[in-house]
């Protein structure tokens, strides 16, 4: 069953109109309706590309957030082979909403990482919405630990609304995890690729996502702050959501403008949710060519294009 977005709506009408003629037919063999429902499928794909073809970056917001877009553990079992899960931090617990371990990318043995929203009611409760604690952050240090020691290269796909701001999350460190894995993410001697699959929310991504090289899907975001919590501090509304979705400059493209990312990989026309499998072989295609022209850098080299990297982030503008 597809699930629609609000500015989906009229699509979902006409498609729904479609498959209620098939099953019509379906029910009547007699009826001969196909030449009916072709034409509302045209209809369908027309608009599909209009709704598409210039997204706000709230409707962008929307897309990157949808149930059905692939997540974290999508990729790794259609891109990797010989994937061995890792888990805990080796002090308090195992965070479900980091998922990571040693795998082969076709023939490079890499250490892939990401956070994991779940998929339906029951598994997203057991992710935390993707949303990691202290115990997550020191996971992904330690297997960036075992990767830097081992030679692997490090793979992140970056999924979450944010680090989780609970009560225990605060009282077991949770600032200073995320610092402590950004800071690991910086001082890698092996290459570190990182993809935004859907959200790149605050603290919780960068503490992935400080690679050497970051490429954004389409449709997925990246920014400080969610739009709802920025409008919510700025305005004391949340419902300006729009707006401060605007202000953020939280889309692939500005990113790409600013100098923030690397790379943006093209979804199907309707975002990955509609496209899954075409979007999880343009990310694996994006991973390989990335790490094979980071491949043959020395591990100082690797770091110290990391470093200024980051140093020069917010020195190009949106006019550059």
């Amino acid at each position: 069953m597809t699930n629609y977005l609000e500015f989906e709506k009229p699509l979902a009408e006409i498609e729904g109109k479609a498959e209620e003629l098939r099953a019509m037919a379906r029910a009547n063999e007699e009826m001969d309706i196909e030449k009916e429902a072709a034409g509302l499928d045209r209809k369908a794909e027309t608009m599909l590309r209009d709704l598409y073809k210039d997204l706000t970056p709230w409707r962008k917001c929307q897309v990157a957030r949808h149930p059905d877009r692939p997540h974290c553990r999508d990729y790794i079992e259609a891109l990797f082979t010989e994937y061995t899960p890792l888990a805990g931090d080796r002090n308090f617990a195992d965070d479900h909403a980091v998922m990571g371990g040693v795998a082969r990318l076709g023939d490079t043995p890499v250490m892939v990482i990401g956070h994991e929203k779940g998929h339906d009611t029951k598994s997203r409760i057991e992710r935390n919405f993707g949303m990691a604690r202290p115990e997550g952050y020191r996971k992904a240090i330690r297997l960036m630990d075992m990767a830097d020691r081992f030679g692997l290269p490090v793979i992140s796909l970056v999924d979450t609304p944010g680090a989780y701001p609970g009560k225990g999350a605060e009282e077991r460190g949770q600032s200073e995890a995320i610092a402590r894995s950004t800071e690991k993410c910086l001082a890698l001697r092996v290459p570190l690729v990182s993809v935004i699959i859907g959200e790149g929310g605050s603290g919780g991504a960068v503490a992935f996502a400080t690679g050497n090289t970051v490429m954004m899907l389409e449709h997925s975001i990246y920014s400080v702050i969610s739009p709802e919590g920025c409008a919510s501090i700025l305005w004391k509304d949340a419902e300006k959501m729009r707006e401060a979705a605007e202000a953020l400059r939280l889309t692939a493209q500005d990113l790409k403008a600013l100098g923030v990312i690397d790379r943006i990989i093209a979804e199907p026309i309707g975002g990955a949710q509609r496209g899954r499998d075409d979007t999880i072989r343009a990310v694996g295609k994006a991973l390989e060519v990335e790490l094979k022209a980071l491949s043959d850098k020395k591990p100082e080299a690797l770091r110290k294009e990391r470093r200024k990297k980051y140093l020069d982030m917010g020195s190009k503008g949106l006019a550059a």
